[in-house]
């Protein structure tokens, strides 16, 4: 069926725990000749032809290529590109997280060991979307399924799993395409399965497309790391007293702290970071935290229990805090005790006098000289005259 030029690499029981299984790349596999090589196709459980398998991080637990369902043909090449390329996104994202290929059980459902129910996953119609999903502040995923579609069947125990272990957190849904053709053709819904993702809160009605995996722990994963881009900001604090550093930090496990630059040097935009001091304000807490010498603005972790910090070495820019802080999370960097082995003491602003500033944000109170008003109404101005042109 394929020839040598092809790019399709012909598998047999000889070659493929050597190319398949002990390799860290993403394979598509569906070239295995099942009726010269019986043993390697009943392995995977393969009953009907074709068959693809996708084999991601872990190489022991393959999962059925989910390719879109079309009513009007065979399986085209952009529906096995979009599932290769989402495998590959699935194994970047878990390698990132930490985790390694292992053997784990068949299947490759994961998720976290509670039995899963049906019932968890909200039968969604024409009448009930737009109450249940597009005027809730709830996250939502849903499947817009067709029932005579395989891929779809396949989904389904993965999806009520991942409903399960979401429950509370995520909610998942499904509507019948076939039938609710008013709220599939809303969003443009051509091939079966089709995951659409609507974010928390108040929502305009559009939706996301999800691009994850389809086991249970992919779509776990997918919806978890939207969750937590979900979550609102915390509450921010200026170091002003030892009442607010120690409300906010005694007792937490990590308690973030910014050192600022002045606000004249930077505005109100440099300040919006969980608790913070300005820039030689707290000297106390900069030499506790060992933090100076090296610029502003600079963050550094605390953990009150341990009485032990880390210091942001990287960029104070979005993607730099995000690093610092996953790095964290993960129990890596290196920490060091605070002086003293207590938060550091915090001395109560001195008023300043700023009158004569006038370079504030609107969110800064602002003293102006007061002008005098002139009324210039009983003030006769004569006309002047064109000027007089000299010829040469």
């Amino acid at each position: 069926m394929y020839s040598s030029s092809d790019d399709v690499v012909e598998l047999t029981p000889s070659n493929f725990n050597n190319l398949v299984l002990n390799s860290d790349e993403v394979w598509l596999v569906g070239a295995v000749n099942a009726d010269d090589h019986q043993s390697l196709g009943g392995q995977y459980g393969v009953k009907g032809f074709p068959t693809i398998k996708v084999f991601g991080l872990d190489k022991k637990s393959p999962t059925d290529y989910q390719g879109a369902c079309q009513a009007s043909g065979p399986r085209q090449a952009s529906g096995i590109v979009d599932a290769a390329l989402n495998a590959a996104s699935s194994m970047a994202k878990q390698r990132l997280s930490g985790k390694r290929g292992s053997g784990g059980s068949s299947g490759g459902g994961g998720g976290s060991g509670k039995k899963a129910d049906p019932a968890d996953v909200i039968e969604l119609t024409d009448s009930n979307f737009q109450e249940l999903v597009i005027n809730s502040e709830d996250i939502w995923l849903v499947e817009f399924f067709a029932p005579w579609c395989g891929h779809c069947k396949n989904l389904a125990p993965q999806w009520a799993q991942a409903a399960t272990d979401l429950k509370g957190k995520v909610k998942l849904g499904a509507v019948d395409s076939t039938v609710h053709t008013v709220i599939s053709s809303r969003y443009g819904i051509r091939g079966y399965p089709t995951i659409k993702y609507f974010p928390g809160g108040k929502k305009d009605g559009e939706a996301q497309e999800y691009d994850g995996g389809r086991t249970a722990s992919d779509i776990v994963s997918w919806a978890n790391q939207k969750a937590a881009e979900n979550v609102p900001p915390p509450d921010v604090y200026e170091i002003t007293s030892q009442k607010v550093l120690s409300d906010n930090c005694d007792d937490r496990q990590l308690c973030i702290v910014s050192i600022l630059p002045h606000i004249l040097d930077c505005q109100s935009q440099c300040r919006n970071k969980w608790v913070w001091a300005e820039a030689g304000a707290q000297p106390a807490l900069e030499e506790g935290l060992g933090i100076g010498g090296f610029g502003y603005p600079a963050m550094a972790a605390i953990n009150s229990r341990k009485m032990k910090y880390a210091l942001l070495r990287g960029s104070f820019a979005e993607q730099g805090i995000k690093d610092f802080l996953r790095d964290l999370s993960y129990g890596r960097g290196s920490t060091n005790p605070i002086t003293g082995d207590k938060l550091p003491s915090i001395e109560a602003p001195a008023l300043k006098n700023i009158q004569n500033h006038c370079l504030f944000d609107h969110n800064t109170v602002q003293w102006l000289p007061q002008e005098e008003d002139i009324d210039l109404s009983d003030v006769e101005l004569d006309d002047l005259d064109e000027p007089s042109k000299d010829e040469l």
